[in-house]
């Protein structure tokens, strides 16, 4: 995979996680219409998907910012910051992204913004504050590859549909077991509950799977790659790779992050849980550093 197809690949993948989330939500609502004889049910399922399909391209940004407490930054209020941006994005030849921070003295930073028009770059205020200028600069210009790879609206999309699928299962689960009829001596109203309940169980075993896999395929070589593109952005691999260094050791874990969120951010940002590797978003940090660290800039 390189530099130059990531963003076609990305944009493949967004419409067919978008379609796949369709058809789910559709293919519930027909089976809640089935089981309980009204059609209406199939109806709200097609306009809920469409709709939410919808929203989660358009504005799955803004719902994703909003999530993480951030707020917008101006120019006059840290205009070092938007600096170093606007140089590295007449570097890349990208539009300049707004800026967006999050108070918090734990070090992140992720893009988001469904386009490289409509992109965001984010950081936290322990991250500004913490790391030199040369740390900051290559960590902008990773959160910039990711922009300008299109890998920013495959991760944003994802939270949103991840989102409501689990919502979706939590919904279904308290529906079968505390809102179906209660008259379960009546034959076909105990058949309705046990179907209710059936498809509540399987769709609270796939909601978190179907979680996991759309997570994991925001692969961890996309990471690889951002970092590759960072580092001859800023002919310094070595700013990249101190800044993860720095990152790596900070214990304080995220406050505004969220299992939904995860895998938007420059590292992980649960600190002190271990988890297998064939389960993380993000590849371990030492890896990284060390492909940084042998490249040839």
């Amino acid at each position: 995979m390189t530099l130059y197809n990531q963003a076609d690949k990305n944009t493949r993948l967004t419409w067919f996680y978008i379609t796949g989330f369709l058809v789910f939500v559709i293919g519930v609502g027909y089976v809640f219409a089935g089981a309980m004889g009204n059609s209406t049910i199939l109806y709200i399922a097609v306009i809920f998907s469409v709709v939410m399909s919808f929203a989660s391209y358009w504005w799955s940004d803004k719902i994703v910012l909003a999530m993480s407490g951030a707020k917008e930054v101006k120019h006059n209020e840290n205009p070092e910051i938007y600096h170093l941006v606007e140089n590295l994005c007449i570097t890349a030849g990208l539009p300049v992204p707004k800026i967006y921070i999050i108070q918090d003295t734990a070090m992140n930073a992720f893009a988001t913004g469904r386009d490289p028009k409509h992109g965001v770059i984010c950081l936290t205020t322990g991250i500004i504050s913490r790391l030199e200028k040369t740390e900051i600069e290559g960590v902008i210009a990773h959160e910039l590859s990711h922009i300008g790879n299109r890998d920013i609206l495959l991760s944003t999309v994802i939270v949103i549909l991840v989102g409501f699928v689990t919502l979706l299962a939590d919904w279904f689960r308290h529906w079968a077991f505390f809102g179906g009829r209660s008259r379960d001596n009546n034959s076909e109203g105990g058949q309705l509950r046990m179907i209710l309940i059936i498809v509540a169980i399987i769709l609270s075993i796939l909601a978190p799977i179907a979680a996991m896999l759309m997570q994991l395929a925001i692969s961890r070589k996309r990471e690889f790659l951002a970092d590759a593109s960072g580092a001859l952005l800023t002919r310094y691999p070595e700013g990249l790779a101190k800044a993860l260094e720095k990152i790596s050791t900070d214990t304080e874990p995220l406050e505004a992050a969220n299992r939904a969120t995860a895998h938007l951010f420059i590292a992980n940002p649960f600190k002190g849980k271990k988890m297998m590797k064939m389960f993380m978003t993000h590849p371990p940090i030492e890896e990284r550093i060390k492909a940084l660290r042998d490249m040839n800039v």
